[in-house]
């Protein structure tokens, strides 16, 4: 996975998470491990150590290698949080599970992968452009300053991901504690996560009955109808089980309350913090598109990144990791990685290709990106054309993240205009 003519240096040692001078810059580590230990070793906050992978390549071809999967408690993989806490995304604890593994899980991503195709994403994108426009317009009403995440990149991927789902975006508070619990590190205790799983689980539960008795138009009545078509042919293996669409849908909506959400106000606040950047689109609406992904690629806030197990040894950056390894593997570290990306400190709006890995690559990249890219050229395209004055309403260094999650974001997104 590295260039053959280096030699690789003795591991160094690092603590996660790592943190920059304020929650847009990048840590000083990175540069120094990439360079130095593109394969280190790094204390978890449960104390227990893993290896963590900084370099583009190095990351790249182990989220591409079908071989290494998310860990699971069956595993034995080290322990991401205190008390072997860390919520379902973590540790796999929760009583249901996307298939990870093998052919399930490709099944799975063939049943509902179908759902978001780009002809669909075509398809709804009026729907959420007049949702953010009335968003947006309700917070200009309410007057400045406004918190941006509070205002629009909460409320817009919840209202998204709830209809696509059918399901009443008015339990949107619920879904955001159960989802918090999710993807807690530190947030939440043991005991606290175990009864917020159950909670969330007997809902989804509820709500595949409730569609299975009146079925919409809404991504759960398909897979369901699917279940019930696979059954009149015959095809026992053709649809998902209760406790698969269960498990998709929770797994759907923590990804449209955390990670889109995290995600509009990290990518508004990386555009307003040189307010060239803001400009340059305003001047040249055709590059929403590239300035989207090279908002992704340029987020360092992106959290801990992807846990895979290595089942077996596994060459990497000239060292041999052993099999029963537990893999950190650093996105957003990789996608500061010149060795991939030219100028990879400059946050450059027209930059093309730009194949960065925020999505993660190979069979288990995140499913939802094209949902999730729709949503972002949304939001943007209807900031620049509403608020175009839009800026910082305080200084970049003031700007909190949020903390506890397995996921990165920012508390609150300050606007002024």
């Amino acid at each position: 996975m590295t260039d053959q003519a280096e030699r690789p240096h003795a591991p160094l040692s690092v603590r996660l998470p790592l943190s920059g001078d304020t929650p847009l810059d990048p840590p000083a580590e990175w540069e120094e491990l990439r360079a130095r230990c593109p394969v280190a070793h790094a204390t978890l906050p449960s104390g227990d150590t893993a290896v963590y992978l900084t370099r583009y390549d190095d990351v790249r071809t182990l989220l591409s290698d079908p071989r290494f999967v998310r860990p699971t408690e069956r595993d034995g993989a080290a322990r991401l949080a205190p008390e072997g806490t860390g919520g379902a995304a973590v540790t796999g604890s929760t009583a249901v599970a996307i298939p990870d593994r093998g052919e399930p899980h490709r099944r799975w991503r063939r049943l509902v992968g179908g759902y978001f195709t780009a002809k669909r994403m075509t398809a709804l994108r009026p729907g959420m452009t007049r949702l953010a426009e009335d968003l947006v317009d309700a917070m200009l009403a309410d007057g400045a300053p406004a918190d941006l995440r509070a205002s629009l990149g909460f409320p817009f991927p919840v209202h998204v991901i709830c209809d696509l789902l059918g399901v009443p975006a008015r339990d949107r508070n619920r879904f955001a504690y159960w989802s918090d619990s999710f993807l807690s590190v530190t947030r939440y205790t043991a005991d606290e996560i175990h009864t917020a799983q159950q909670e969330f689980v007997a809902y989804m539960s509820g709500h595949i009955a409730a569609k299975r008795a009146e079925p919409a138009d809404d991504l759960l009545s398909a897979l369901i109808a699917r279940n019930e078509d696979a059954k009149g042919e015959g095809d026992d293996d053709g649809g998902l089980s209760d406790d698969e669409l269960v498990a998709t849908g929770m797994g759907l909506l923590v990804a449209g309350h955390e990670t889109t959400a995290n995600m509009i106000g990290k990518m508004v606040s990386l555009l307003l913090a040189d307010r060239s950047r803001w400009e340059r689109l305003l001047a040249d609406p055709s590059l929403v598109r590239t300035a989207v992904e090279e908002s992704l690629r340029f987020d360092t806030n992106l959290g801990f990144g992807v846990l895979r197990y290595l089942g077996e040894d596994a060459g990497i950056g000239g060292h041999l990791v052993p099999a029963g390894s537990t893999v950190v593997c650093s996105m957003p570290a990789a996608n500061r990685d010149e060795r991939a990306f030219g100028d990879a400190d400059t946050m450059d709006l027209a930059r093309t290709p730009n194949p960065h890995l925020t999505f993660g690559a190979g069979p288990h990249s995140c499913l939802g990106q094209a949902l999730a890219r729709t949503e972002l050229q949304v939001v943007l395209e209807t900031l620049l054309a509403r608020v175009p004055t839009l800026r910082l309403a305080v200084p970049v260094a003031e700007l909190r993240k949020t903390e506890g999650l397995l996921v990165g974001g920012l508390r609150e997104v300050p606007v002024r205009w």
